[in-house]
């Protein structure tokens, strides 16, 4: 059992300064493994994220008989076992705290000639598997969850067919689940999304030359093709960023230069919102990775203003949506959130904790069902926080503490580690004074 692992965050005393670069994409990170592994011939990537999650599905392609070397210095090589390829695990496959790894690999596996069961830490063991279970049970899939639909996740190997499917909410998770299950089907899978999502998976089939066809908020591939070995650099991570975009945001005076960001146009609802709000940032030397946009992100101090979030942004905010209340709190007047009920269901019930969490250190919250109110505030103090084990949490309450009266104490960080594994270093680096203490 891992030791846990709380933070110490005094305020910053100094402006936020410099140039750094955040770890890989972790979106991509598991969809580049997926393909490779899937994929005929050797696959290379670059700027692979080795934290928890990704690892977990690497683990997991190991234990079906891919072979793959490293990570070392962020790049992996894949040698592909092609999409027939698959061995049946010889034990159960763990996913620790990965919901990615969890619904993905449910589709991929769905198809294959052999039984599986995924299971995962006490988080991910709560989050709901029904939303994959029963479209991919209409293209034939056998799969069993516990009654409440949540994992552990028996998936009996079986033959699929390709079905239309009108999703019911935007999840990018659920559709890149039937995208892969579709790769096995036979036929065509069409997926008619409600919203814009993110559509790392549509592009990372494009990179391993397998055809896809997109129509304004329709996608389809007909199952049975190959998919070809590629060489892929994974940018790096708009979700990481986000926390210094906010932090630079906050801290007055400052001016910093985030490298290599990815700014795919379905993730960029954290900048969005942070303009909206009156954020000084600016995107240079924009540049294109295996189908991926890539830009250096400069980000000054600038006084920010409360807002009522665009229903439309919030698909593509979704992970950044913590972080973005953190800058609300530190707004002038009210920021208004709604459309957000997919934050109940994450690694945490994550509007209730942040509401929890504002509460402790003094900042006035109005919660709804869907979403909450942030009432901006020039002064907020300190305390202890519970992160409830959600990394997004954690690091939230930790860009907080920078403008906090007093030391903030955050709970049960351990699962920062998950996505972004150097994210003490390169505070550290910036002058902040944080400390993690396990017990």
């Amino acid at each position: 059992m891992k030791n846990k692992v709380k933070y110490i965050v005094q305020r910053a005393i100094k402006p936020i300064k410099g140039i750094i670069i955040v770890p890989g994409d972790k979106s991509i990170s598991h969809r580049a493994l997926m393909f490779g592994s899937l994929a005929t011939g050797l696959t290379k990537i670059t700027g692979f994220l080795d934290g928890y999650d990704s690892l977990s599905t690497l683990q997991s392609f190991r234990e079906m008989g891919v072979e793959i070397y490293g990570p070392k210095q962020n790049i992996l090589c894949i040698s592909g076992a092609g999409i027939y390829g698959l061995k049946n695990p010889k034990k159960n496959i763990y996913l620790g705290n990965s919901g990615t790894s969890m619904r993905l690999l449910t589709g991929l596996l769905a198809g294959q000639k052999f039984d599986t069961k995924l299971t995962g830490d006490l988080s991910l063991n709560k989050r709901p598997m029904n939303r994959v279970a029963i479209p991919l049970r209409l293209m034939g899939a056998k799969i069993k969850t516990d009654k409440y639909g949540v994992p552990p996740v028996k998936i009996l190997g079986n033959r699929l067919t390709g079905i239309n499917y009108i999703m019911p909410i935007a999840s990018a998770q659920v559709k890149s689940c039937l995208l892969l299950a579709g790769i096995y089907a036979k036929g065509e899978t069409k997926i008619i999304e409600p919203g814009c999502t993110r559509d790392h998976t549509e592009r990372m089939l494009k990179s391993f030359g397998y055809k896809i066809k997109q129509k304004e908020n329709t996608i389809s591939l007909v199952g049975g093709s190959k998919l070809k070995a590629s060489k892929i650099k994974i940018p790096a991570d708009i979700s990481s960023a986000a926390f210094f975009l906010v932090a630079a945001s906050i801290i007055p005076n400052s001016d910093l230069l985030l490298k290599k960001v990815g700014i795919n146009p379905t993730r960029i609802g954290v900048i969005n919102i942070l303009r909206k709000m009156g954020a000084d940032i600016n995107l240079l030397n924009e540049k294109i990775y295996c189908n991926e946009p890539v830009a250096d992100i400069n980000i000054k101090y600038a006084k920010l203003k409360g807002i009522d979030i665009p229903l439309n942004q919030v698909p593509l905010a979704i992970d950044e949506l913590p972080i973005l209340l953190v800058a609300a709190a530190n707004a002038e007047g009210i920021t208004r959130l709604r459309g957000a009920s997919e934050l109940r269901v994450k690694e945490c019930d994550r509007i209730s904790a942040m509401a929890k969490g504002f509460k402790t250190i003094g900042v006035k919250t109005s919660v709804y069902e869907d979403g909450i109110d942030i009432f901006g505030t020039k002064v907020y103090k300190g305390g202890c926080i519970n992160s409830y084990g959600d990394h997004r949490i954690a690091m939230s309450f930790t860009i907080a503490a920078l403008k906090a009266t007093d030391v903030i104490v955050i709970d049960d960080c351990t699962n920062v580690s998950t996505s972004f594994p150097n994210f003490n270093l390169l505070l550290t680096t910036l002058g902040i004074n944080i400390k993690e203490v396990k017990y």
